[in-house]
């Protein structure tokens, strides 16, 4: 059994453990990653976490929101092994809800190639008008 929490407080330690069974570490870069990682962990607006019956963080969904308009998804994983088992999607539909529900809130992300599916399955569409500007200092890694 999975269960949900809202706003759990998260350490940085168990996140970046959580990331190595992930295919959502290699979004974030090298330079200064337990600092941002840390400024981000305790800086979102809402997040949303999903444990298994022992306790153990198998999923996250953190964003930025106004709670009017927008909600911009920062980080969506799930653990490997629980991949596929709709986690991910109850993650999407919780952190929406919370924000203000689909009638009033218009989801945002970035993703990396291989959630395309995923996001498409979930309803978010893609378009050309989302601009972005990445960081100058941005190594790619993987979370081990």
């Amino acid at each position: 059994m999975i269960t949900y929490q809202k706003d759990e407080e998260i350490s940085y330690e168990e996140y970046r453990e959580f990331l190595t069974r992930t295919d959502l570490g290699s979004q974030y870069p090298k330079e200064r990653f337990k600092e941002r990682v840390t400024k981000s962990l305790n800086n979102r607006s809402i997040g949303i976490t999903a444990r298994n019956e022992a306790g153990m963080l198998v999923g996250i969904a953190f964003a930025l929101t106004d709670f009017s308009y927008f909600l911009f998804l920062t980080d969506l994983g799930v653990d490997r092994d629980y991949v596929k088992k709709g986690i991910g999607t109850e993650l999407m539909k919780r952190i929406q809800d919370e924000a203000g529900g689909e009638d009033d809130i218009t989801v945002v992300t970035i993703s990396n190639d291989e959630a395309y599916d995923f996001y498409r399955k979930v309803g978010l569409e893609t378009a050309d008008c989302l601009f972005w500007k990445c960081c100058k200092k941005w190594t790619s890694r993987t979370v081990e």
